[in-house]
């Protein structure tokens, strides 16, 4: 089967774009500041050239490499996942999602120009942006007139003379991941493809049919029980080394070993249940009590309740302080809760295994984020720890989805509709319409839901060697 051609920006460990290879197209070039997860991310797409380093820097020899390759030939794709960490509401601590000042001091929220430049300069037939829900909403400075403008907004109208903008806000559970992940997708169609114009006389947009989800014949997510079964890996036990870890999975199947008192404040929580250890009422000596919320210590014996307490300086014990969704198990008759950076962490969000006494293990993350059994990892869990593979795993996309979308992207470009789009009036459509529209209206801009003149001629633009990065970006709003 002949291979669109396609780039990938911020590729991560290359998860996410084997959905796309999987859908029919072929990564050139494949960039990412991180040398450790490119070398990740080149061993599953063969053939690619990888560019290593701060895209600001970089986003160039991306160009000039992939010209090198395909000469005049734009690729049919163009992906990009720029980090999330600074447009997560769990920075919320650092400043609200309406002030420019507080994203603009996370030089991760700008790099949406960089993707900019780079389609600006290739011109792809589709540009593809992920992210987390509040892309669409997190406020930096617009690098030209330096008033407020949400990332994803700023990305719409730069491209806005050579593409039509399509947003999605949803939870890939709804597309059969086994994980609720809620995420935002930005799907840009150069104007001059006769796809489009099918696509738009169909009332479509170009993203898949939820799979999974109630709104599509009563169809419901994979639970995480059933995921888990589905993957028949042995228990694990977080009590001592040997129960840790499963040989037989090049110790990707293992986990942190746990000590004596918080294996038994996890025992405590109630299998499968989705409750937390800040719920215990039990006492590591005396058993079950009767104890208030906010209760440190056992009423009968003053020992520290099997709840997450520190030790203070004076001898006296007080609550952890973090959110009520750490220390807690997932629930069992659900999706999994979103795999993140921090899944070895029992303090993170919803980290610990729904019946087993443990957190899940790399292995498990890998597969509730519908990583390929084959995915490889040459030597990096020998060389780069835990930490960092689950780091890796927390951010990549998950190929299930991508493989459904690049399936719809195929057919915008072959207009032979192998997958059907997504409708125009999909409630994850109209949601994303309004909080971009919301976003805008804050910024004293445009709606971008009536922006796109779809029959409009792309206007002049600027030659390579006259434009300066992202300083004459037209379609700005006003």
């Amino acid at each position: 089967m002949s291979k669109f051609r396609a780039v990938s920006l911020f590729s991560n460990c290359g998860a996410g774009d084997i959905g796309y290879r999987n859908a029919g197209f072929r990564f050139d070039v494949m960039a990412e500041l991180d040398q450790r997860r490119l070398d990740v991310s080149l061993l599953n797409h063969p053939g690619a050239e990888g560019v290593p380093g701060d895209l600001r820097q970089t986003w160039e020899i991306v160009i000039k490499k992939y010209r090198a390759k395909a000469g005049k030939v734009r690729p049919a794709l163009l992906c990009a996942c720029p980090p999330c960490q600074g447009m997560s509401s769990a920075r919320s601590g650092k400043g609200s999602h309406d002030d420019p000042d507080a994203g603009s001091k996370d030089e991760r929220n700008l790099l949406v120009t960089v993707v900019a430049n780079v389609a600006l300069e290739l011109m792809p037939s589709l540009v593809v942006v992920e992210n987390v829900p509040a892309f669409f909403t997190r406020k930096v400075h617009h690098p030209q007139d330096k008033k407020p403008v949400s990332a994803a907004n700023y990305l719409i109208t730069s491209l806005a003379n050579g593409y039509v903008a399509f947003p999605l806000l949803t939870n890939l559970c709804d597309f059969g991941v086994p994980q609720s992940r809620n995420r935002a997708f930005l799907t840009f169609v150069r104007k001059d493809l006769s796809g489009l114009k099918e696509l738009l006389r169909l009332g479509r947009t170009p993203f898949p049919r939820a799979t999974h989800a109630p709104d599509v014949g009563s169809a419901q997510p994979v639970s995480l029980a059933e995921a888990l079964a589905s993957f028949n890996l042995p228990a694990l036990d977080a009590a001592t080394p040997e129960a840790a870890c499963d040989k037989q999975y090049a110790g990707f199947h293992s986990v942190p070993v746990w000590d004596e008192r918080t294996y038994a404040m996890v025992s405590a929580i109630p299998s499968g249940s989705g409750r937390s250890a800040w719920d215990n009422d039990t006492c590591h000596l005396c058993g079950p009590v009767k104890a208030l919320p906010e209760t440190v210590t056992c009423p009968h014996c003053s020992a520290p309740l099997l709840r997450p307490v520190v030790k203070k300086d004076d001898g006296s014990y007080r609550l952890v302080r973090g959110f009520k969704s750490s220390y807690r198990r997932m629930y069992s008759d659900r999706p999994a809760a979103t795999i993140t950076t921090a899944s070895g962490h029992i303090g993170s969000d919803y980290t610990i295994h729904p019946t087993q006494n443990r957190v899940l293990s790399p292995l498990e993350c890998m597969l509730l984020q519908t990583f390929p059994e084959d995915f490889k990892w040459g030597d990096a869990l020998k060389k780069l720890g835990h930490t960092n593979v689950r780091e890796m795993i927390g951010e990549a996309v998950p190929p299930a989805f991508t493989q459904l979308h690049g399936e719809v992207l195929q057919g915008i470009l072959k207009r032979e509709w192998a997958r059907a789009p997504m409708s125009s009036s999909d409630e994850r459509i109209i949601r994303a319409w309004a909080k971009l529209a919301s976003a805008a209206k804050k910024d004293a801009r445009s709606d971008p839901r009536y922006y796109f003149e779809y029959s409009t001629p792309v206007t002049h633009t600027p030659s390579p060697s006259k434009r300066t990065h992202h300083q004459d970006m037209g379609g700005m709003l006003v």
